[in-house]
């Protein structure tokens, strides 16, 4: 249980930087911040595969390229359509 409660700290520390880099918040808050996190996460190991430092079960640095990525992608589709 404490597993869990770590991953998801972390999901949403990294779903917060990601916003904080790109300049975007994420929707929902905290909460977005940590599906942004896990999302990006598997994204990003997806792509780049598992290395650097591992923190709450987390390859730190993919998972965070993954996060931008997936919040750039999110902002990209679904801003815009807010826009118009």
């Amino acid at each position: 249980m404490l597993s869990f409660i770590w991953s998801l700290i972390i999901g949403g520390i990294i779903g917060a930087i990601a916003g904080f880099i790109l300049g975007k918040g994420t929707p929902a808050g905290i909460i977005g911040n940590i599906i942004f996190g896990f999302i990006g996460s598997w994204v990003g190991t997806s792509l780049f595969g598992n290395w650097g430092p591992v923190i709450g079960g987390f390859a730190f640095v993919p998972a965070l390229i993954g996060a931008i990525l997936t919040i750039a992608v999110y902002s990209f589709f679904f801003r815009r359509s807010e826009q118009h």
